[in-house]
């Protein structure tokens, strides 16, 4: 069985517990707060897999998203604000005058419950109440988070609702596979589309075309050159709603390659170009500008305010279901 052991405790003085997976030439670390994937490992490679922190002081402290599961609905709503079945609603603003991963309370800062585990994998399951940070019902959630065969990290996330309201969940780790940052990486995404934002990183509606931009991911791409050329912080719009689990990405560093495979129709990539952390992360990693890359496939930002987008809303008669992978494997020479 996989070894459970107190990690920490919250300012209010809630317990937190970290699990230890080992499967499939990985081993992880997962954390009950935030359903956070704190530590990711490949066998026979020393560094860490994403970004995340030695202690759980860190995680309060300098909240950036490291590892969470994000929600009830990931990404960015324009002002807070969306109307549901003729009624309107008003989310918590934590990101500028936009609502952000769920607001201030959102499921990324409570105390998820293990439901079960093995050696290679444990479900954690939450139930975000009827009123938390604006939104209007209760949501049951339920994450698998699982070590399988041949480096395959396997998220499967599910949600009911007691009325109609918004789930779109999304896992948030930041991934370097091998340097200081990743501006050494190549990155490939099969999408023709991109969603433009405006300043305050919201859509603006249009889907355009990436042939052209520096959005233009369709061959591999060395980020230093992408990053240079752009910020980026955006949706790439795999298909117009969720389809059959499909390799949608490829991230490669000069060790390891990591190939993304899920069943939403976005992909949010955020090149971590401000991040400034000031206290030292994994291994005494300082986390500056570009340290990782968040790649978080889920609904498309700001859908419930486009009504031709695909909906995240989810009704009491209906079950969320979201499929994504993580495959790592060592490049060869």
């Amino acid at each position: 069985m996989a070894q459970i052991l107190p990690f920490g405790k919250t300012p209010d003085g809630r317990s937190v517990d970290q699990i230890t997976l080992r499967g499939g030439g990985l081993s992880a670390q997962v954390l009950t707060y935030g359903a956070i994937l704190r530590d990711l490992r490949l066998d026979g490679h020393a560094q860490p897999l994403v970004l995340g922190f030695e202690t759980f002081a860190p995680y309060i402290d300098h909240p950036g998203y490291f590892g969470a599961t994000v929600g009830p609905c990931a990404n960015r709503i324009a002002a807070g604000r969306f109307t549901l079945n003729g009624q309107p609603h008003q989310l918590d603003c934590n990101n500028g005058p936009n609502h952000l991963h769920g607001g201030r309370g959102g499921i990324s800062h409570q105390i998820w419950t293990i439901a079960d585990h093995t050696d290679h994998s444990v479900t954690l399951t939450l139930t975000s109440l009827d009123g938390d940070t604006g939104y209007p019902a209760a949501l049951h959630i339920s994450l698998t988070i699982s070590l399988q065969q041949d480096g395959v990290l396997d998220l499967q996330m599910s949600a009911t609702s007691d009325a109609p309201t918004l789930c779109n969940l999304a896992h948030h780790s930041y991934f370097n596979l091998g340097g200081a940052d990743i501006l050494s990486h190549q990155l490939q995404i099969n999408a023709d589309h991109y969603l433009p934002v405006d300043a305050g990183l919201i859509p603006t509606g249009q889907i355009a075309d990436v042939t052209g931009t520096p959005f233009d991911f369709r061959r591999p791409v060395p980020l230093a050159n992408a990053c240079d050329a752009a910020a980026i912080d955006h949706n790439f719009c795999l298909s117009h709603s969720p389809e059959p689990l499909r390799l949608v990405a490829t991230l490669a560093a000069d060790a390891i390659t990591m190939r993304i495979n899920t069943d939403q129709p976005g992909l949010q990539i955020y090149d971590a170009a401000r991040m400034n952390v000031p206290v030292a992360g994994l291994g005494g990693q300082t986390y500056g500008p570009y340290a990782g890359i968040a790649i978080e496939p889920q609904l498309w930002p700001d859908a419930i305010n486009h009504p031709d987008w695909a909906q995240p809303v989810l009704n009491p008669d209906k079950t969320y279901t979201q499929h994504s992978q993580f495959v790592f494997a060592r490049t060869a020479p």
